[in-house]
């Protein structure tokens, strides 16, 4: 399960403006790499909709099936919000529906072999 916490909007460049959703997973423990200590966090992902603001407020609260993904992805810069410091990431979170989620654990992709 995760729950909408949030929302952002944004802005096409032809001046659109548009809305997306802010979900969090459960809470999970994570060992730090820095300290060797574990500690708590949640994952979140933003997800794409065609919500009006209006309807976008009144979902916060929501709880959706699925879970979050860490999916990865071509290396990209990452400023990181409390300091600032440039970082370089290779993933990033994604929500998957519980229907995808089970098509993707259980189905094998064909792979083309040479």
């Amino acid at each position: 399960m995760v729950t909408i916490i949030d929302y952002k909007s944004y802005q096409k460049e032809d001046g659109e403006k548009f809305y997306g959703l802010v979900v969090q997973g459960g809470i999970e423990a994570v060992k730090s790499q820095g300290t060797g200590r574990t500690y708590l966090t949640a994952r979140t992902a933003r997800v794409s909709c065609t919500f009006n603001e209006a309807t976008c407020v009144s979902l916060v609260g929501t709880q959706l099936t699925g879970s979050i993904r860490k999916v990865e992805v071509d290396a990209y810069e990452y400023a990181l919000p409390d300091t600032g410091e440039i970082v370089e990431m290779n993933h990033r979170f994604e929500f998957v529906s519980e229907e995808d989620g089970i098509v993707d654990d259980n189905v094998v992709r064909q792979e083309v072999v040479y």
